[in-house]
């Protein structure tokens, strides 16, 4: 892929990208409040997803085996309903001590600290205690849709 976030998700650190995107935001004409809630939805998800792809373990919201971190997977695990299901995955994950729910067969599995994850859908009042209670705040869904809008125009 020729593009600018999937050429920094392969090359950049999680910081290095936070950085990219907040200078992106500063040079936008972006309000203050879109600023303060992007780069935390960013970093939540790059908390989790560099891990995965230094284990060579990424994986579609499907739970199908992607060979790359690109920008298509990335705005994949941005839905918010896709980033809980992968908290929830990742945990069941850390607890067994084997990546699950995915295509994955016996592979190497190391834990992932899911503290910035967990910490950010709590935020916005993610239940993270009964997976079969999908219930969150209709607005919550929509300003993360719209937070995704907005670093789509970034690149």
């Amino acid at each position: 892929m020729n593009d600018k976030l999937s050429e920094l998700l392969n090359k950049d650190t999680n910081n290095e990208l936070l950085e990219y995107i907040k200078n992106a935001l500063d040079k936008s004409d972006e309000s203050p409040f879109w600023k303060e809630k992007i780069l935390p939805f960013v970093d939540a998800i790059l908390s989790v997803l560099f891990p995965l792809k230094e284990q060579n373990l990424l994986f579609t919201p499907e739970g199908k085996i992607e060979k790359e971190l690109n920008q298509d997977l990335f705005y994949k695990w941005t839905d918010l309903i896709s980033l809980r299901t992968l908290a929830f995955t990742l945990e069941i994950s850390n607890e067994k001590n084997s990546l699950c729910r995915t295509s994955y067969k016996d592979v190497n599995y190391s834990k992932i600290d899911l503290e910035k994850l967990g910490k950010y859908l709590s935020s916005y009042k993610v239940n993270l205690i009964d997976e079969d209670n999908l219930d969150f705040p209709v607005g919550n869904y929509n300003l993360h849709t719209g937070m995704v809008t907005i670093i789509k125009s970034l690149f």
